[in-house]
Parts: C-alpha cells; sequence; structure tokens
C-alpha cells in the first residue's frame, strides 16, 4: 500500500481552536472597520489635528463611553494583530523550539501592551495630572 505524504504539522481534530480563531478574525475585523471608522471620523474629520491635546482627551475621556471605545479599539487592534502574527509564526517557523520561543515573545509582548493600554485608559484622571504638571 502507498502512503501519501502529508505536507505541514498535523493538528489534533478535537481541538477547535483554530475555528474559533478563524471566527475571531473575521468577527474582530469587521467590529474594527467599523470602530476604526468612527475614530478616524471623530479624530481628524470633526476635529482639526491641531485641536487635539491633553484637553481634548481630558474631555473625551471624562465619558465612560468613550473610555471602552477606545479601550476596546485597542483590545481588539491587539488581539486581531496578535492572532494574524501568531498564524505567520506557525506557517513560518518550523522547528518546534523557535516556534515556542517566538510564541513566548508575542505573546508576552501582547500581555505587556494591553496591560499599559488598559492601565492609561482605566486609570487617567486629569485632575491627577495637573496637580503633578503644576507641582501642587
Amino acid at each position: 500500500m502507498v502512503s501519501i505524504p502529508r505536507v505541514g504539522r498535523e493538528r489534533p481534530s478535537s481541538n477547535n481552536f483554530e475555528l474559533y480563531s478563524w471566527y475571531f478574525f473575521r468577527i474582530s475585523g469587521l467590529l474594527l472597520i467599523f470602530l476604526a471608522v468612527v475614530h478616524v471620523v471623530i479624530m481628524h474629520v470633526i476635529n482639526q489635528v491641531s485641536d487635539i491635546n491633553f484637553q481634548f482627551v481630558a474631555n473625551r475621556w471624562a465619558s465612560p463611553f468613550w473610555r471602552f471605545f477606545d479601550w476596546l479599539l485597542l483590545t481588539l487592534a491587539l488581539l486581531h494583530g496578535l492572532n494574524g502574527a501568531r498564524i505567520a509564526i506557525d506557517d513560518y517557523i518550523q522547528a518546534r523550539g523557535w516556534r515556542i520561543v517566538a510564541l513566548s515573545a508575542l505573546w508576552s509582548a501582547a500581555i505587556i501592551f494591553l496591560i499599559l493600554g488598559s492601565v492609561a485608559i482605566v486609570t487617567f484622571n486629569a485632575a491627577n495630572f495637573n496637580a503633578v504638571a503644576t507641582g501642587q
């Protein structure tokens, strides 16, 4: 009996991670289109770029809606990009050890950026910043 050689790595058929990853790519991509268009319209069409400063952001982030909007944009963009980079690493890095190193570095960077961005958005307080900036 002649066996047909397989190309690439085999994945367990009981693992649905890749299916969920595929769905996440599509759904997050659609959401990102909407969020990015709204962001561009607000920041570059409705408002002049020269008008966007600390006070503009402080006024905008006074609303929980805009904080959540910006956090969702950050999170979806980061995870969407992470998912794409993960697929590229799986496709192009064949050695298991190097793939683990690359994926570990990717996940570490993503977690760090997600934490930093989330902390910046959640803990932003214009009054505290103004007090520190003026030395009071």
